[in-house]
């Protein structure tokens, strides 16, 4: 799939290293949905990846995800969020314009998301973001086990 890159979280080493890009999907309605993360990078592409990504962070004023600024207000340009599975992770992110497209594998979906963390392919300079919509992605085909296997479900 390819998606927009959205913003990245910093990584658990410090300030000049990216833990995670966050990635979105333009919606039917034209917002840019978050749909996941990629997070596998060895530590000096991480670092390449924090300087490389510098000329696009944005204020959350100029950002698709601006609800974000205004979770906690001592923060400035990162998001203050909380995780479901650790109430301690620092859900934070810096915002970048959402310019840039990668193609990312990933195993399937749960509702709009990557049901795991997706894994990086390559940057798409060809692509323009808002051509990064869920219609590209495959949708399995649904179907009821009693179409299959009459008298199974009572």
């Amino acid at each position: 799939a390819d998606c927009v890159v959205a913003g990245y979280r910093l990584h658990k080493s410090g300030d000049d290293a990216v833990g995670s890009l966050l990635l979105g999907l333009y919606d039917g309605d034209g917002s840019l949905a978050s749909v996941g993360v990629i997070g596998a990078f060895p530590m000096a592409r991480r670092r390449e990846l924090f300087r490389e990504l510098q000329p696009l962070v944005t204020s959350f004023d100029e950002h698709p995800w601006n609800w974000a600024a205004h979770v906690d207000p001592d923060v400035v340009r990162r998001y203050g969020g909380g995780s479901r599975w650790n109430a301690g992770k620092d859900l934070s992110f810096v915002p970048l314009r959402p310019d840039r497209v990668v193609e990312v594998r990933y195993d399937h979906m749960e509702g709009q998301r990557f049901r795991h963390t997706a894994q990086f392919n390559r940057w798409r300079p060809d692509r323009e973001p808002r051509s990064c919509t869920y219609d590209q992605l495959d949708r399995p085909v649904t179907f009821s086990l009693d179409d299959i296997v009459p008298g199974l479900c009572p």
